[in-house]
């Protein structure tokens, strides 16, 4: 009997889980791969309906916490961990036996556990050392910031923060070097940008984003995430990915485009353009409810995108 219920006092509330659930549409001894493991959400959800799940975390302190759970109250054991990119699903279940599983759960970005902890640098809200790493190994966020040329510091905001006015934001940061916390950032980007506390969004939050997708390599990451789904997913089998910023969505969704076999080109001569579909029943992006965003505010911002694997064999890089 499976006690995979969440904890009360979980810390983290899956976004769009019932949505998700339903697109995988889970049946015993399905074996599918949660991506993004995190508190385990998605992977408890997935054990109550008799899936094996095998789980994907980089993060050390999540497949810890998942391993104390796990092995206390999942009876018989259907929970398969590895500490591990999501990019490497692909190898990670070869080496395990498996060749192709049910279903792929990916939830992108980082996770409500790694915002609440100050001492891992992920937010503002509360100050903490410029960490950002996911992993916990590798160049810091202030290892960049600190040591990048200005001009580098303004391409990554530019590019992932989406921030116009990036490059009077890193001429302010190398200014203000050394930084040492995430208060440090957030004051410098305000400064620069003329923040009111009145302002309905932090002109910091832009910043904090892109400095943690390229301390991370996150959209490298999606891309090649994606590719390694699509090659493990059996005929028939189920991909939900939830993303939380316009960023990762137009990957996920050109992605997805791509794979049915729609390349662009006239809309007048579809035939001409036309591929064999890899993926087939792709959903439109679907976004929480009203209740949900009141449930769990971080919810907000995101936007699920489902399909269906066919027959077609895997392309050989990602597109």
């Amino acid at each position: 009997m499976s006690s995979a219920a969440p904890d009360n006092d979980a810390p983290h509330i899956p976004v769009l889980l019932d949505e998700v659930i339903a697109a995988l549409d889970p049946q015993p001894g399905d074996v599918i791969v949660d991506a993004t493991f995190g508190a385990g959400g998605y992977t408890r959800a997935l054990l109550d309906r008799g899936a094996t799940v095998h789980a994907f975390d980089r993060d050390p302190d999540a497949i810890a916490q998942g391993r104390g759970w796990a092995e206390a109250r999942i009876t018989p054991p259907r929970l398969v961990l590895h500490p591990r990119r999501f990019s490497e699903m692909a190898v990670a279940l070869a080496e395990a036996g498996i060749a192709q599983v049910d279903g792929v759960a990916m939830d992108i970005g980082v996770s409500s556990m790694q915002l609440d902890q100050a001492e891992r640098g992920f937010a503002f809200s509360s100050d903490g050392p410029l960490d950002m790493r996911m992993s916990q190994e590798g160049d810091s966020a202030a290892d960049f910031l600190n040591t990048a040329e200005a001009d580098t510091i303004a391409d990554v905001l530019y590019e992932y923060g989406e921030e116009r006015q990036s490059r009077r934001v890193a001429r302010a940061i190398v200014a203000a070097r050394p930084l040492e916390t995430t208060g440090d950032l957030a004051r410098v980007v305000r400064k620069a940008l003329g923040y009111k506390p009145s302002d309905k969004k932090d002109p910091a939050t832009r910043t904090f984003q892109a400095v943690r997708i390229h301390v991370n390599g996150e959209l490298g990451e999606l891309r090649e995430g994606l590719h390694a789904a699509e090659c493990i997913l059996r005929a028939g089998g189920r991909l939900a990915v939830v993303s939380f910023h316009s960023l990762e969505d137009r990957i996920v969704k050109h992605f997805l485009r791509d794979a049915a076999g729609r390349r662009g080109g006239s809309r007048y001569l579809p035939e001409a353009n036309a591929e064999p579909a890899i993926f087939t029943h792709i959903s439109k992006a679907i976004r929480p409810s009203d209740a949900e965003i009141a449930r769990n505010p971080r919810a907000r911002s995101s936007t699920l995108r489902h399909a269906v694997r066919s027959a077609i064999p895997a392309r050989k890089e990602a597109a």
